[in-house]
């Protein structure tokens, strides 16, 4: 199964890593953005049906993305922050992220994560 994934964070470290944190599986068709802008141009030019998305970014953090697609049809969102303060979680959530992953980005937790989303 492949699933077309696009991968949301300012760092290109971070980026480099969550790409590399994906199952076989998911690796075939991944996009990246640098803020939620470029995200959001991304969906509109080439819909995703996972996108992996940090929260803290310039131009357009997550909160906002998030709220951009509020009434839409929303691909399968899961946040990943280094943010773990119980409010920025049940934010995230009540805007339609499905899970929060805490930075940094474990495969293992990951994959876990993709499993209880439906997406493995």
């Amino acid at each position: 199964m492949s699933l077309a994934v696009l991968v949301v964070d300012d760092s290109a470290v971070s980026r480099r890593m969550v790409v590399r944190s994906l199952p076989p599986a998911l690796a075939e068709d991944v996009t990246t953005a640098a803020n939620g802008l470029e995200a959001l141009a991304t969906l509109r030019d080439r819909p995703r049906g996972l996108v992996l998305l940090d929260l803290n970014m310039p131009s357009m953090d997550g909160y906002e993305f998030l709220e951009t697609l509020q009434g839409t049809v929303l691909p399968i969102i899961i946040v990943l922050s280094a943010d773990i303060q119980p409010k920025a979680r049940e934010r995230v959530m009540a805007l339609g992220a499905r899970a929060f992953v805490r930075k940094p980005v474990h495969a293992a937790t990951l994959a876990d994560v993709l499993r209880t989303c439906g997406v493995l």
